[in-house]
């Protein structure tokens, strides 16, 4: 297969990283990710199959938003947003991925909770411009 771009490589995790979290369309995720696809993450179990099953164990209202993106060769990082899988606090994660024969081969995450402005020594929101909005309890 011919070597992929960095734009190339960009495009293709932006769009599995759509497809699978925010479109739940695990036919058409399979088509990004290698079956033999290898996973580092401490929160997923091996493989494909072990993120599309915590993908589907999570709630509807599950998000995914990219932010900064930094490719170098066949590496992309994703820096983002994931809210609304049940947890007290949305996820900001950095995802490195690495991309071999067109597909997502590989993973690595760093995920830390993000936090409010009360809750911020930095008073710099961690994702995108504005802190996220407290929910208020029911």
């Amino acid at each position: 297969m011919p070597k992929t771009t960095p734009e190339q490589n960009k495009a293709l995790v932006l769009k599995a990283f759509d497809t699978l979290f925010n479109q739940r369309d695990y036919a058409a995720a399979e088509r990004f990710w290698s079956p033999h696809y290898i996973q580092h993450s401490a929160h997923i179990e091996p493989g494909r199959e072990g993120l599309f099953n915590l993908t589907k164990s999570l709630p509807a209202p599950l998000k995914y938003e990219a932010g900064v993106i930094a490719v170098d060769g066949d590496f992309v990082i994703v820096h983002g947003r994931f809210s609304g899988f049940g947890a007290p606090a949305n996820w900001i994660a950095a995802d490195i991925v690495r991309i071999q024969d067109g597909v997502l081969a590989e993973h690595w995450d760093v995920i830390q909770d993000e936090v409010t402005e009360e809750q911020s020594k930095s008073k710099a929101p961690m994702f995108g411009e504005r802190f996220p909005t407290p929910t208020k309890p029911k």
